[in-house]
């Protein structure tokens, strides 16, 4: 295998592609593809047009890849944007893709990384910043991802708890991103737990209904974010509510706890307080220390330290944030708050328009300006 010339003839590739029509990202995606296919293929059958084959199957993996973005989209147009409940009515190959693309052959890192470019539509950017790690490392990752797989029979589903986790990534983009995927994944999740009779496949349906249930509230008219404290409870929807509750419990029950039933236990709690003054923190903060031990997540722990800031004051929860590293996201934003509650306004209105500035989406960087604004006009400057 001559792979100077595999890397000479890759700009060229790239060229006619992007000339063809297709936009660069998916143009990089298909020649990456075409590469894999060549390394594979080129050794026992080296082609007469090196040039030509690449550009061939490269066109041929773009037109594969869009078909499939188009197929994956109208799908989601099929999906109402409040999920009926009870069981899916229908069932289509998603979900299975889903499993095939969680390869054993992957460690399950990767295998979500993969899983979530190839079926869920998220782009590299989205997938590093879920896994809070620079974009480049992300696309080495699913570049490699690619390459293990490529040639591989896919007749061994992958397990249980990866797919999990990229049901539970397409939901948070959809939910909190660019891009609506949410119902989506609640659609496959209902399908799962279906098939499978498995406490954290239930757990995370509820917990997806139970964050779900807030969709309507979660922005006000002008598009802009309403805080969950700010939310018109009046709003959520009762019924996601009391479905989302009734399988959480009957998962709880059975004595096999995992980190999706801890986190729908607290968005539960969430859900059951009638007003944001009710919630019952002192619960809430045993939850997260559940849901620490369960996956040491710094993410978990920045949560659990605004819990600890609402139920035993804001000074805990500034000790509480201390410990953590103050590079994580939204750590600047939870620094922000807590000192608000504090009563250290100078200091939260710094805080807020440092947060605005790393910010991970629009809507989130214009909330944080307004809460720089609100404190600055109030003489926090």
């Amino acid at each position: 295998m001559n792979e100077v010339l595999l890397r000479s003839l890759t700009p060229s590739v790239l060229g006619i592609l992007v000339r063809r029509g297709a936009d660069f990202a998916a143009a990089e995606d298909a020649v990456q593809d075409a590469l894999v296919e060549a390394v594979r293929v080129w050794p026992a059958d080296p082609p007469r047009d090196p040039k030509g084959w690449l550009v061939t199957v490269a066109w041929r993996r773009f037109l594969d890849a869009t078909r499939a973005d188009a197929a994956r989209r109208r799908r989601e147009d099929r999906v109402d944007e409040e999920p009926a409940p009870g069981p899916a009515p229908s069932v289509d190959d998603t979900l299975q893709l889903y499993f095939l693309c969680a390869h054993p052959s992957l460690t399950p890192s990767s295998a979500v990384a993969l899983t979530l470019r190839a079926v869920g539509g998220l782009t590299t950017r989205q997938i590093a910043q879920a896994y809070l790690v620079p974009e480049a490392t992300m696309a080495q990752r699913i570049s490699r991802a690619k390459r293990t797989v490529s040639g591989v029979r896919f007749d061994q589903p992958g397990d249980v708890a990866t797919v999990l986790r990229v049901l539970y990534l397409v939901f948070n983009e959809g939910y909190s991103g660019d891009i609506d995927l949410a119902a989506e994944a609640i659609r496959l999740t209902r399908q799962l737990a279906a098939a499978i009779d498995h406490p954290e496949v239930a757990g995370l349906l509820a917990l997806m209904l139970l964050h779900h249930a807030r969709r309507a509230a979660r922005t006000a008219p002008d598009g802009s974010l309403v805080t969950l404290a700010e939310q018109d409870r009046g709003r959520w929807d009762t019924e996601s509510i009391a479905e989302g509750v009734e399988i959480l419990q009957a998962a709880l029950a059975r004595d096999r706890l995992g980190e999706f039933q801890a986190q729908a236990a607290i968005a539960a709690l969430h859900a059951d307080a009638r007003t944001a003054q009710e919630t019952d923190w002192v619960q809430i903060v045993e939850w997260y220390d559940e849901l620490a031990r369960l996956t040491d997540s710094p993410v978990v722990r920045l949560n659990r330290a605004v819990a600890v800031g609402e139920a035993d004051g804001p000074r805990a929860g500034l000790a509480a944030l201390a410990a953590l590293d103050d590079t994580l996201p939204r750590h600047t934003a939870v620094a922000a708050y807590l000192h608000e509650r504090d009563g250290n306004l100078t200091t939260a209105a710094q805080l807020y328009t440092e947060a605005a500035q790393k910010a991970p989406n629009l809507a989130e960087r214009d909330h944080l300006t307004r809460q720089a604004a609100r404190l600055n006009a109030r003489g926090g400057r």
